[in-house]
């Protein structure tokens, strides 16, 4: 065997399935109630076809497949009519039960004249639907734990962000063991990291420093770091409990982070955020800086998608001891896209794993050093 062959053969090659057909098991959120509730058909492209939302005179949103039964038009360019939705086609009226309630020119209704229904959850100013292939409803033990602060005269209203994707959404679950991306990507310095993976929940705990070298968000005093316990409730709704430190005192926010798939390769990426309002803090200057953490957080987030944008999907990654659980988590992810009597003891037992951040630590204060140092002596000169 020569040389080159042997070389060629000891190349770590990347392994990449193609994304699954499969939509996940579980909650997905598809924004905040205020957007839909205005009595007009909403269109939303998710899980590979087109629903449409809509309130009727009853008040609850209801979630359809778009498509109507009879001739296939589509629902969400039809009108809501009482508490049903209209097809424009020919006014076949869908009730929020998936029921066709009335056709205005046929004398009954035919038997088999029903559509698919999304079962949904209100909750915190969000509207919520539930995906299952299997066509199980929500067992009453996988929940969306409700948000302190969300509704509370204490705390603002949502400021909320989204932004379709364009690869499959995996990516963005593998954040919650990636450490180092913190530093190279979104500019913390990661302090403390810890996975904890159990049942349906992922979480991460993390707290970062200040970076010297780095301005912090515009309008803002200095920041001296963050701590945050952000947790995976399913596979595409994150709570993140996240506190940032300042001279003057601590910022309590309460950030999502949730998505939902268009298709294979595509999906919706929300954000939002809530601030507690401060002692002696009017509701514009809460507001405020509700914007300005919010749009701070747009960056790290758009930082995110132009990384995804040029990657390439990887099943086999090669890893380092500092890059944490990503097989772990990848087979907690798992779960959520196979039938419920093949999920695995592996995929839903505990799991904790603390990272050392020793190494990566002196190794990111001596870059900051060297920057600050560069930068000092470059001004002086000038």
């Amino acid at each position: 065997m020569s040389t080159v062959e042997s070389e060629f053969q000891e190349v770590r090659r990347i392994e990449a399935a193609p994304a699954p057909a499969r939509f996940a098991r579980g909650w997905h959120c598809l924004g905040l109630i205020r957007d839909f509730g205005d009595g007009r058909p909403h269109p939303v492209q998710a899980f590979g076809t087109k629903l449409v939302v809509f309130r009727g005179d009853g008040g609850a949103l209801h979630v359809l497949d778009a498509f109507c039964r009879h001739m296939g038009g589509d629902l969400s360019q039809g009108e809501v009519k009482g508490d049903e939705i209209a097809c424009p086609f020919h006014d076949w009226r869908w009730g929020g039960n998936g029921r066709c309630k009335q056709i205005p020119y046929a004398r009954r209704v035919p038997p088999l004249a029903r559509t698919r229904a999304w079962t949904t959850l209100e909750q915190d100013g969000m509207l919520f639907v539930w995906n299952d292939p299997e066509g199980n409803p929500p067992p009453p033990d996988v929940t969306i734990p409700r948000i302190e602060g969300a509704g509370s005269a204490e705390w603002t209203d949502w400021h909320w962000y989204s932004t379709v994707v364009h690869t499959n959404c995996r990516e963005i679950v593998d954040n919650v063991v990636d450490m180092a991306h913190f530093y190279y990507v979104h500019g913390s310095l990661p302090t403390f990291f810890k996975n904890v993976f159990e049942g349906h929940t992922a979480t991460q705990y993390f707290e970062s420093g200040a970076r010297e070298d780095l301005p912090g968000p515009v309008g803002q005093p200095q920041l001296l770091g963050n701590s945050s316990v952000a947790s995976y409730h399913g596979p595409s709704f994150m709570i993140d409990d996240l506190t940032y430190h300042y001279e003057h005192g601590d910022h309590r926010t309460v950030l999502l982070n949730c998505h939902y798939p268009i298709d294979a390769n595509s999906f919706v990426l929300q954000y939002g955020i809530i601030v507690e309002k401060a002692a002696g803090l009017d509701a514009a200057a809460a507001e405020q800086t509700a914007i300005a953490l919010g749009d701070w957080v747009k960056l790290g987030f758009e930082q995110d998608v132009t990384i995804w944008k040029s990657k390439a999907r990887i099943d086999n990654p090669l890893l380092c001891e500092e890059d944490g659980p990503v097989y772990q988590l990848r087979r907690w992810y798992e779960q959520f896209y196979v039938d419920v009597a093949e999920v695995r003891p592996e995929m839903v037992d505990r799991f904790e794993y603390e990272l050392d951040t020793t190494r990566a630590l002196e190794t990111w204060r001596g870059e900051i050093s060297a920057t600050v140092a560069r930068r000092a002596a470059a001004a002086a000169s000038s």
